[in-house]
């Protein structure tokens, strides 16, 4: 029973989401200097190198993990709570823990939230990024969160879970995103997932054409882009690709760059103009 410290199943159902109240929020964007790292998962299967890397970020045998399902509506019911553990038990951590609430209220009691005080690792699973927002934006969870990342810690998301981390959050849309605002944990920077194999470049280059201040990362699924929050170093892992996004001064492009596993850099390097060989779009065309 223990494991499950913290976990609030009411309501057991998952209320619908209004776009008034969620898909056309005003973007407000807070810088939040913190330390951590980040795990960012293109979503898909899950190789084991990325779940080992994040066990180890959180301090392997001395880990204290916390799981926050809350973006999927399956969150809900206790069978599959218990579920979404087991493969994180298995890795040699020192606690693994359940949070998840659909009450901001309750995402505000001290009690709710002191696992993840002392949590060294949090992982947010996939489903619909909005549910996380709606739950916690603005909340002691999130607040607890950025403490984590300021104390060294490592927060680790898949898909939904991903899409979250960054302040200018793409919350949805096919073509064309939906922006909404996310927890702002790596400023500088919009996070697509799902990349190549749902074919997000034009949605992506659509939200940068509007913030071209930003670097647009797109991963690809059963990747992860590992992130130093404060030096903004980036590393690769995984099968796949993540496709960095860049704007050009003027508005007028869009550079891309290809990092595959075991490629490093870092978001001062992306910005940098790349050799006149470097794949570029025009905004126009998109």
């Amino acid at each position: 029973m223990a494991a499950f410290r913290g976990v609030d199943l009411a309501p057991r159902a998952t209320p619908p989401i209004p776009k008034s109240e969620t898909r056309t929020a005003p973007v407000q964007i807070v810088r939040h200097p913190s330390g951590g790292t980040l795990v960012i998962c293109g979503g898909g299967k899950l190789p084991k190198p990325i779940r080992d890397k994040f066990c180890a970020l959180a301090g392997g045998a001395r880990a204290r993990i916390v799981v926050i399902p809350t973006a999927t509506a399956r969150a809900d019911k206790p069978s599959f709570l218990a579920h979404v553990l087991d493969d994180w038990k298995t890795r040699g951590a020192r606690s693994v823990q359940l949070l998840h609430t659909r009450s901001r209220e309750t995402a505000d009691d001290p009690a709710f939230i002191k696992p993840l005080a002392e949590a060294t690792g949090v992982w947010l699973t996939g489903g619909d990024q909005v549910f996380l927002t709606r739950a916690y934006l603005g909340t002691k969870v999130e607040e607890q969160l950025k403490s984590l990342l300021a104390r060294g810690g490592v927060i680790g998301g898949t898909s939904a879970g991903a899409a979250v981390m960054s302040g200018i959050m793409i919350a949805g849309g096919l073509t064309k995103a939906d922006i909404t605002q996310g927890f702002d944990f790596l400023d500088g920077a919009v996070i697509d997932q799902h990349f190549l194999k749902r074919n997000r470049l034009d949605r992506l280059v659509g939200v940068l054409s509007a913030h071209p201040n930003l670097v647009g990362l797109g991963i690809d699924e059963e990747t992860a882009l590992v992130v130093d929050v404060r030096e903004h170093h980036l590393s690769v892992i995984g099968d796949s690709y993540v496709v960095a996004c860049v704007p050009d001064s003027q508005n007028r492009s869009v550079r891309l760059k290809f990092l595959k596993s075991g490629d490093q850099t870092d978001l001062t390097d992306l910005k940098t103009p790349a050799v006149a060989s470097a794949p570029a779009l025009s905004m126009g065309s998109l």
